[in-house]
């Protein structure tokens, strides 16, 4: 495209977006691709930092130019072994520099990225590289390896597979399989060859054209992959950051799948906007401790994150000594105390300021989040109880509420205009409405392109007018601010008819540092019931302080002061609900729940449909 039909641009938190986001084309800095403005972002940068990664207990760091060309040794290596324009590669790994680098050498070259969760199953592998004919796959390491030659017959269009990591495969051969070190080096015989295709082909990149794929999560059928163009991503960043900006002196960190489109879009599409920093967590499970070493200035993290810190917090509360119990429960309402003068536009009270000299800031510190400017949250309801207690001891979490189908947002809570229980204002340049059934409708400049070769199915997730439909159902308010009140698949009719909207209680009950998750049961039933998933930690705290046996999960569940302490929170939630709402029976579900299991997202959330058929039996007991 050329200079001239850039629209009019204004300058937002240090990029230039067009002033009018209700229509496009969209440009970032003049650029309408994410590959042609990382290039620019990668030229101008240079060797300044662009992420880190741990290895071997060290934090190295990695430039925008080490970015670049990495990535475009990857993209020529792939060209000259056959990949074309609008041809899928799929990646299964965790976060890593090397999964940014493949993604990023894929959109320049023209093709399309399929991330695939590293917690997938090998049946689920065949079916995702089938379904997007993929031609090559790029794996972790051996245990994905493993994974991928467990079921390689049944994938005949891959090409070739490219191994990330030769830790324990060093006398591994196979003519199907490479390493990343090799195709490095087919690049780099590439780039003297080929000197400046890798640059054309960046700037033969469409707007129009899909850059990335999303799939669903399969949870209502086979999953489905969401086409998210140029022009969709080009919108997201610049939506996102007139809504809540990001800079280049930004730290964050990536902990998220990178398939999923949340952790894409905040580690992936707005630090390359920005020009901001990402770290790399080692895994899931060193999260905190890596939240610790990094302190971000942003944090984005899904419901399960928020809670699993308030539940740190909580038992490190219950271990201090009484006069540390007394102080932090006089810093809280302090706290407390400063939130009622700001919505009230009062000044803040001079207490507050003392105990968060005295104690709030170190346990910012404590948390890694010393230097955090804002968190965020979504993928998932949170409880508003939940935020109003971090915005209490110092941290201002901003709901947001996004789909893959509209590239990560829809709408969001602002540094300056945010109502606390809502998702927020619909992003600039976007429109929200409540259509048939109470279902939030959405109509923007990130509305997917499509299903992958489901054109069935992407015209039943638009109205005849054009707005996108989200599944969900909610409310605005006369000032604009979205409430999601559930999801229209999730809604229980009871056997006398009524109407229940699980979402609010579950959110209530999850606000409990002993209650992980929840799901209520009820649809054709008498009376509404209840699964839960208690928080490991604290309940086994618990346990220890309260001198209760217990040898396993298991047997800590079947404990009967364990029952009857989950009991009471639940009699203390149903008083704040009308009768019919009220949760009659409950279970809980005495295993421990992974990413692995099919109960459970890649997000931590859990699927509603599995755990009602795993759990049975537990189901009908309660009917009884």
């Amino acid at each position: 495209m050329g200079e001239a039909l850039i629209p009019e641009q204004v300058e937002v938190s240090g990029i230039k977006i067009n002033k009018d986001l209700s229509k496009g084309p969209y440009f970032v800095d003049g650029k309408d691709t994410l590959a042609k403005l990382w290039k620019l972002r990668c030229e101008k940068s240079k060797e300044k930092i662009a992420h880190r990664e741990k290895k071997y207990g060290i934090w190295s760091s990695y430039s925008w130019n080490e970015f670049y060309e990495n990535s475009r040794l990857i993209g020529l290596a792939l060209m000259s072994m056959g990949f074309n324009r609008g041809e899928v590669v799929s990646i299964l790994s965790e976060d890593s520099k090397e999964w940014i680098y493949t993604d990023l050498a894929v959109q320049s070259v023209g093709g399309i990225t399929s991330g695939v969760y590293p917690t997938d199953s090998a049946r689920q592998l065949v079916y995702l590289v089938n379904d997007s004919d993929t031609q090559f796959l790029f794996l972790e390491n051996d245990e994905q390896l493993d994974k991928y030659l467990s079921v390689s017959d049944q994938m005949p269009k891959v090409k070739k597979v490219i191994v990330y990591e030769k830790d324990g495969l060093i006398d591994f051969d196979d003519p199907r399989v490479m390493f990343l070190t090799d195709l490095y080096e087919v690049g780099k015989i590439e780039l003297e060859k080929k000197s400046g295709i890798f640059e054309k082909e960046i700037e033969a990149g469409k707007s129009e054209d899909t850059s990335i794929l999303i799939y669903t999560s399969g949870t209502t059928g086979e999953p489905k992959g969401v086409e998210i163009t140029g022009n969709n991503i080009m919108f997201s960043i610049s939506a996102g950051g007139r809504s809540l900006p990001v800079f280049d002196n930004d730290e964050q960190l990536c902990f998220l799948p990178l398939c999923h489109i949340l952790e894409r879009l905040i580690s992936v599409f707005q630090p390359i906007g920005a020009g901001s920093v990402i770290n790399f967590a080692e895994s899931s499970e060193t999260v905190f401790d890596n939240l610790q070493e990094v302190s971000p200035t942003i944090f984005t993290a899904v419901p399960r994150v928020w809670e699993r810190i308030y539940s740190r917090v909580s038992i490190m509360t219950g271990e201090a000594t009484p006069f540390g119990r007394w102080a932090f429960k006089k810093a809280l309402a302090a706290g407390m105390n400063k939130i009622k003068a700001e919505d009230e536009n009062r000044t803040i009270p001079l207490s507050y300021f003392f105990w968060d000299f005295v104690l709030l800031k170190n346990i910012r510190r404590m948390l890694g989040m010393d230097n955090l400017r804002r968190g965020t949250t979504g993928a998932a309801p949170i409880s508003p109880e939940l935020l109003t207690w971090f915005r209490a001891i110092g941290v201002k979490i901003f709901e947001g509420y996004g789909m893959s189908e509209s590239a990560g947002l829809i709408s969001l809570n602002y540094e300056d205009n945010h109502k606390n229980g809502s998702v927020g204002l619909v992003i600039p340049g976007a429109m929200l409405r409540i259509g048939a059934d109470d279902e939030i409708q959405y109509k923007g400049g990130n509305c997917f392109k499509g299903y992958w070769r489901k054109a069935d199915k992407t015209d039943e997730t638009f109205t005849s007018d054009g707005w996108m439909k989200t599944g969900d159902i909610g409310l605005i308010d006369d000032n604009g601010f979205l409430t999601i009140t559930g999801r229209m698949k999730d809604i229980i009719i009871t056997a006398g008819g009524k109407n229940v909207t699980p979402s609010e209680l579950e959110n209530r009950l999850k606000f409990s540092p002993y209650i992980s998750d929840t799901i209520l049961i009820g649809d054709g039933r008498k009376f509404i019931s209840c699964l839960v998933m208690i928080d490991q930690e604290n309940v086994e705290k618990f346990a220890q302080d309260q001198k209760i046996p217990f040898s396993d999960f298991a047997s800590l569940c079947a404990a009967p002061e364990i029952i009857e302490l989950i009991s009471n929170i639940i009699d203390d939630v149903n008083r704040d609900f009308a009768r019919v709402e009220q949760i009659k029976k409950f279970r809980l579900i005495n295993i421990l729940l992974t990413a692995e299991d099919d109960e459970l997202t890649a997000t931590m959330k859990l699927k509603r449909g599995f755990v009602e058929e795993k759990h049975k039996t537990l189901i009908d007991e309660m009917y009884l």
